[in-house]
């Protein structure tokens, strides 16, 4: 059952049970469970809850998500779009796969496929609702993050002057935490941070390629193109990551 034939038809749903807490229904409702399926929010609401968290969603993102079965907004009778809490989380779960893990659309909508026939699964994330406006770090200093990654502040600002990462008015990006964590890693085998420069000056050259495939599409003024030129991004950047993985695996094993 994809997330598309989950929601087929989906009318307004009457409020929560008072006696239950929970939304008529849920029993038979797609992941998440247990979250209002109301369509109360615009898409405009829907940037706001995840604006901070995911500075690039766009109009535009939303449609394509939509156009590909991964999201199904309410239509009101004037064809305005109309979201719902429940909408929201599978909307963060989507754009956290895609940003974290790289994961292409199509193995998305299969996990969350599997997600909507056992929505109450232990294996599954749980949802994180968060109000509209809801507070989210975008930014890091150079001291959150050496308490986020456990190192000195030191160590931060060596990986900032190597170009390892790149500052914006003095802070950094939500990846940040997950890169000063491996190079700590690495650095416990003698590895500093200069040697890992050419690292970087290599994922630079391979996101310029990929902003070259993507860039006409990326141009246009329709909402499906820059959709896909967003999702096609993604999609390549894990297949390069998978590329570079697989060359370093079959160079480890030939030292043997």
């Amino acid at each position: 059952m994809t997330a598309g034939a989950a929601r087929v038809h989906r009318d307004p749903e009457p409020g929560p049970d008072p006696a239950s807490g929970r939304d008529p229904g849920d029993a038979d409702a797609p992941w998440p469970r247990g979250i209002s399926r109301q369509p109360t929010m615009r898409i405009s609401d829907v940037l706001r809850a995840l604006g901070q968290e995911f500075p690039s969603v766009s109009h535009s993102k939303l449609r394509f998500l939509e156009e590909q079965g991964l999201i199904e907004p309410v239509r009101t009778p004037s064809g305005y779009r109309q979201y719902s809490q429940a909408d929201v989380e599978r909307l963060r779960f989507v754009l956290t796969e895609q940003r974290d893990s790289y994961m292409p659309l199509k193995a998305i909508k299969e996990r969350l496929a599997a997600m909507d026939a056992d929505p109450d699964s232990a294996e599954h994330p749980a949802p994180r609702l968060a109000g509209i406006g809801a507070p989210a770090r975008r930014r890091w200093t150079a001291r959150s993050v050496a308490d986020a990654a456990g190192v000195t502040e030191e160590f931060v600002q060596d990986l900032a002057r190597s170009g390892l990462l790149p500052a914006s008015g003095g802070t950094f990006g939500s990846s940040a935490v997950d890169v000063v964590r491996i190079a700590a890693a690495l650095a416990q085998f003698g590895i500093e941070p200069r040697h890992l420069r050419s690292f970087r000056t290599a994922a630079d050259r391979q996101v310029t390629l990929v902003d070259q495939v993507v860039a006409p599409l990326r141009s246009q003024q329709a909402t499906a193109a820059r959709g896909r030129a967003a999702s096609m991004a993604g999609e390549m950047g894990e297949l390069f990551t998978r590329l570079h993985a697989a060359w370093i695996r079959q160079g480890i094993d030939d030292l043997g």
